[in-house]
């Protein structure tokens, strides 16, 4: 068998699993207010057991609502009266063949007040999280014991509900790693001291749940094997910790790493490379004989099989890459490898607001939605112009539906904006998301003609019952005084047109991935290159800790980066820019200034088709929309529902 180690039986404790791959705990907000189990929830997990996935633990779970938790519609289980939700959950789960772990969670210091109903955050010592900004209250040491109980009757809740297991949440910064970590305890009473003393706190949890759910009922640790944080966790102390977890009873380690204040360690940026936390669980594995979890920017089956063959890992925790596809383990299981729809990395699942959502599957979150692709009963054609995401996405529905789709592109590649990204990392990401496009394309036998302008007369020509436009945008262009100066170039000019400027001094204005990647290019072909800031709709969308590290990316790079000024105006040699702050004056020398502030709609054709025909859709930026979440919305909802859409008939 091609992935013989991915699909090997695996065991934790007692418990045996059909195959290697988890999908570990993340956040997705679909709780009610109150922390309980919703029908989309159970919807949203049973999917991805319905997928294949082995294990699957779900988000963190809080064993004290009142004190204990982190987000909005988080997760509950401190109540007899949330058991049904979760035996609802079980046995949805359990249809599949999959097993199911519920994460147990205290915020401790990571939380807020407004979380709390105004009461002070806890934690055990008084040592204020910096990315917080609240200075907690230390438990007394009778509350430490009544938040151990709160932690075992979660767990036998927990078992009541017919759930197959448990993690307790010991990374990430929350309560219980705040225990172990020499920065974050600073008691001195028996939970704080000695290493021991600060191990007491989890191990009395683990004891006390064996005790009351029996020896067989499985508990394991997530863990910050480092937490990239001087004074706090890393590997040699983690190292130790892990032993000592797996005498105190413990069933298996799940190596992750960081806390809020070095965020993008615990979820990753594009600008990752894949499994580049893999070294955590491979130290950690040297050290135990209970199985060991690699987590962290894992996607690509083969690499998955290598980590499994090599030992470096008992199974691999696959995040964000289920909620991108839930189908990943069965299409890997049938050879259907080009069908998986790659997590990108984008961060908008953790970032938006709301119910949790994804760049490139619309579904997730919303499985209830849109339950069943249902096909029509005669074949019809749709015409989409432009090969964009959106456009794509479209296409790939409607095919899906039964309807003879044309697609018509201007240029010879098929992506449309997303071909724009240059950082070496992330463009590893982008093309396989492209590629499975491109893919999907051909699978579904879409027709695609390919640099091929398309006109109302070679539209008419197919008697389309609709018409979806997706023909993105083109670059926005500021009303700053000198923007039409002969010194003055918008982005493509750099990364579509491939001018080539040398040796020449250069001012890139705007914010985003395009502006970052433009900087970069102008950079490699041997310019000195500043960065003026100036916030777009599109950087709006780009998560802050992914902003920080694109920044220190250019800067390492020698980029000069420009951030809280205005630009006054452009002048024959530069920029003259004002300082938010103090209205000061600067000016900036430049031989040449590019604009990179993202797209405007560009959407020729919906007034004049409008003209000759009835049921016409703009997607995506061709109405006025910035971002690949946007377009892949557009795209898949227009075509979903494109039935209840149209008015009949297409051609008036």
């Amino acid at each position: 068998m091609k992935y013989a180690h991915v699909f090997t039986f695996g065991k934790i404790g007692s418990l045996m699993l059909k195959n290697r791959v988890v999908m570990p705990a993340m956040g997705t907000r679909l709780a009610t207010a109150d922390g309980e189990m919703t029908d989309q929830q159970i919807r949203y997990y049973e999917e991805r057991a319905k997928g294949g996935t082995g294990l699957i633990i779900t988000e963190f779970t809080t064993v004290d609502f009142e004190l204990g938790r982190a987000a909005i519609n988080q997760l509950r289980i401190d109540d007899d009266c949330l058991i049904p939700g979760f035996r609802r959950l079980a046995d949805a789960i359990h249809t599949y063949g999959a097993r199911v772990f519920v994460q147990l969670h205290h915020a401790g210091r990571e939380t807020t007040s407004y979380l709390t109903g105004g009461k002070q955050i806890v934690a055990p010592s008084p040592v204020t999280c910096e990315a917080i900004g609240e200075e907690p209250r230390e438990l007394t040491t009778a509350e430490v014991k009544e938040i151990i109980q709160q932690f075992v009757d979660g767990a036998a809740r927990c078992q009541a509900a017919g759930i197959d297991g448990v993690e307790l949440h010991g990374a990430h910064g929350y309560l219980i790693n705040q225990f172990l970590s020499p920065n974050t305890n600073l008691r001195t009473d028996e939970y704080g001291g000695s290493f021991e003393k600060r191990m007491r706190f989890i191990e009395e949890i683990i004891t006390g749940i064996k005790e009351r759910c029996g020896a067989d009922f499985p508990v394991t640790v997530r863990l910050s094997a480092s937490e990239f944080e001087e004074g706090g966790l890393d590997l040699p102390l983690s190292r130790e910790i892990a032993r000592y977890l797996e005498k105190a009873g413990a069933d298996g380690i799940h190596a992750s790493s960081g806390n809020y204040n070095t965020m993008e360690t615990v979820i990753e940026s594009p600008l990752y490379e894949e499994g580049w936390r893999v070294y955590l669980a491979e130290e950690i594995k040297k050290e135990v004989n209970i199985p060991v979890f690699a987590v962290g920017n894992i996607r690509d089956p083969q690499f998955v099989e290598s980590i499994l063959e090599e030992g470096r890992t008992d199974f691999v925790a696959i995040g964000r890459g289920h909620i991108a596809d839930p189908e990943w383990v069965r299409k890997v299981a049938e050879g259907r490898e080009k069908e998986i729809r790659m997590c990108i990395s984008c961060l908008h699942c953790v970032y938006t607001q709301g119910p949790i959502e994804c760049s490139v599957n619309v579904r997730a979150g919303r499985e209830l939605e849109f339950l069943k692709m249902a096909k029509i009963d005669e074949k019809r054609s749709v015409v989409i112009v432009g090969g964009g995401p959106g456009g794509m996405e479209a296409a790939r529905v409607l095919a899906l539906k039964g309807y003879k789709v044309t697609l018509f592109e201007k240029n010879s590649k098929l992506g449309g904006q997303l071909n724009l990204v240059t950082d070496p990392v992330y463009k590893k990401k982008m093309k396989k998301y492209v590629k499975y496009l491109n893919n999907e394309m051909a699978r579904l036998n879409i027709h695609i003609r390919r640099n091929t302008e398309a006109s109302v007369e070679l539209i008419k020509l197919l008697d389309p019952y609709a018409v979806l436009l997706a023909t993105g945008g083109i670059p926005y262009m500021p009303d700053i005084e000198g923007c039409d100066l002969h010194n003055v170039c918008n982005y493509r000019a750099i990364k579509v047109e491939d001018s080539v400027l040398q040796g020449k001094k250069v001012a890139v204005v705007g914010s985003g991935m395009v502006c970052h990647s433009t900087s970069r290019r102008l950079s490699e072909q041997g310019n000195e290159v500043i960065l003026i800031e100036v916030l777009t709709d599109s950087a709006k969308k780009i998560s802050p800790m992914t902003r920080k590290k694109l920044q220190e990316k250019l800067q390492n790079e020698g980029i000069q980066v420009v951030t809280d000024h205005e630009i006054v105006k452009i002048v024959p040699k530069g920029l003259i820019l004002k300082e938010k702050e103090t209205g000061k004056k600067v000016e900036i020398d430049a031989d040449q200034v590019v604009i990179a502030m993202g797209v405007q709609a560009y959407n020729p054709l919906e007034h004049p088709l409008r003209m000759e025909m009835e049921n016409v859709f703009v997607i995506g930026d061709a109405a006025g929309n910035t971002s690949l979440a946007d377009a892949t919305r557009e795209g898949f909802e227009t075509a979903y529902a494109l039935e209840s859409l149209v008015k009949e008939p297409a051609l008036k």
